[in-house]
């Protein structure tokens, strides 16, 4: 902390307590809740980029607006004795300090200290640190933003940018994040006539939580997005996996789903590649709108508060690709499109939703009542995979023609391993023969087959005596997620081949 700081604080305290003994004051002070507090600013960031270890300080001033004095019940740093922050307040160090006196019409000042060493873990020292200042009177509390950040990174495209969407642009030409430094998006990046390539070994890290703006509204932030005329390229390595995920990296956040938005290919984007991935920890892993093309291999999309893959009148082709602990149905393609799932393991186990939906229409109004709709026609094809999970039923299937026309609604699993139950059952036996017509040949499942090794260790490698054994056909994939080759005649079903250790 630089000395200059310290001694206006105490000339601030000193200037107080002379001010006090010259005043002989017998103020009735108030207390309690209905005390609205007036600050400087509603979040300090500390704007310093550190690239070895510092410290740096900043205040706020409290104001008290009203014509009479009060005592601010607690003044305290919300993540305690965790906090990277330092609190002065009007003189007086510690972070958490009682009965605070601001006089009427009068103003405190709050110094504020952070140090940061890059070259601790993320965990200690992650990209972004959020924490609050809180003002508590009775049950009624206020909040100031503390803003810092913790590691010398690529933060794109500006450290200022929450909730502010930007365009990146590069005249139909390309950009290549290639620094070794990590990327930091903070904020909704738009890419327009231009192709965004993240090579391999990249790691992306987006920051999240609520934004407003004019353009949206409220949203959640941290949203990668080619429109139109964008594509995205992610072309990690078996060696070197490229990683994107939410910048809460402490322990308690590692595996947290809803951090961030996730990757949107707008309406009308084509060209997108998604190869040796991982993109956890968002609200959607990707989603794929109108006319959008994406195609994904060998990555894993995990930890998501809603579906893994949404396709919406779209083209995805996806290979190898291991969804797991995603909150609503793994992979939910709506409005028809064109699709087609090679050797991929939909997993959605501890949740109550399917692993699969698919759709010819969408609703514009109620779905319940859906009167305002559109119908598109679907074509999805599913090669030597598994869609399981937690509920009787891990596919759900919904043709508006009711199979009275079967070009719009076009599906077929090709040696895949289902679980399905009521499906048989339901919308007046439609999909009674499912085995005979839609899904041959395919293996069912019951909850007692062998199949993975630990799904409540998100272990999906197939067990010693899994069923997905063998149980696929030659196809042109012929490395699993991992790399193992697969046998040339009798592949394994799913993403990972079993491998004997």
């Amino acid at each position: 902390m630089t000395q200059p700081h310290w001694i206006l604080a105490w000339v601030v305290a000193a200037s107080a307590l002379l001010w006090s003994g010259a005043c002989t004051r017998n103020d009735d002070f108030l207390t309690g809740e209905g005390i609205a507090l007036e600050f400087s600013t509603d979040t300090l960031r500390f704007d310093t980029v550190f690239t070895e270890l510092g410290s740096a300080t900043r205040f706020i001033t409290v104001r008290n607006p009203l014509n009479r004095p009060v005592k601010v019940s607690r003044i305290f740093l919300e993540e305690e004795g965790n906090s990277l922050f330092r609190l002065n307040i009007n003189g007086v160090p510690g972070n958490d300090q009682q009965d605070v006196t601001i006089f009427a019409e009068d103003s405190i000042y709050i110094f504020v200290e952070v140090t940061i060493d890059p070259d601790q873990p993320l965990s200690v020292s992650p990209f972004v640190i959020n924490e609050h200042i809180v003002f508590q009177n009775g049950e009624e509390q206020q909040r100031v933003t503390l803003e810092a950040w913790g590691q010398n990174a690529n933060y794109f495209p500006s450290r200022f940018n929450k909730g502010v969407p930007v365009v990146l642009t590069c005249g139909d030409g390309e950009i290549v994040w290639d620094d070794p430094k990590p990327y930091v998006i903070y904020g909704e990046v738009f890419i327009d006539s231009c192709l965004l390539t993240i090579p391999a070994g990249t790691q992306v890290y987006v920051h999240g939580g609520i934004a407003r703006n004019e353009l949206f509204g409220t949203f959640n932030d941290g949203i990668l997005y080619p429109i139109n005329q964008g594509r995205l390229h992610v072309r990690g390595t078996l060696e070197e996996p490229v990683v994107i995920q939410g910048d809460r990296l402490e322990a308690p956040f590692q595996e947290v789903s809803g951090q961030w938005l996730g990757i949107v290919f707008g309406p009308g984007s084509t060209g997108n590649r998604i190869e040796y991935a991982t993109i956890k920890n968002s609200i959607f892993g990707v989603y794929v709108d109108s006319s959008a093309e994406l195609s994904l291999r060998n990555t894993r999309i995990a930890n998501t508060s809603s579906s893994g893959i949404i396709g919406i009148h779209s083209r995805i082709t996806a290979e190898n690709v291991l969804l797991y602990n995603n909150e609503t149905t793994a992979v939910n393609l709506i409005h028809g499109g064109d699709y087609a799932f090679t050797h991929c393991t939909l997993a959605s186990y501890g949740v109550n939703a399917g692993a699969l939906g698919l759709t010819n229409f969408i609703c514009y109004d109620d779905p319940l009542v859906c009167n305002e709709r559109s119908v598109y026609r679907l074509n999805a094809t599913f090669t030597n995979s598994i869609i399981s999970g937690s509920r009787r039923d891990a596919i759900e299937l919904f043709d508006l023609s009711r199979g009275e026309e079967p070009g719009l609604f076009n599906i077929r699993f090709d040696h895949c391993l289902v679980r399905v139950d009521e499906l048989l059952e339901q919308q007046d036996g439609l999909y009674a023969d499912f085995f005979e017509n839609q899904c041959m040949p395919c293996t069912p499942l019951s909850p007692q087959d062998p199949l993975f090794v630990d799904v409540n260790e998100d272990d999906y490698r197939l067990d010693t005596l899994s069923v997905a054994i063998e149980a696929g056909k030659p196809t042109p994939v012929t490395t699993d997620l991992v790399g193992n080759p697969r046998d040339p005649q009798r592949p394994d079903a799913g993403s990972l081949e079993y491998v004997v250790e």
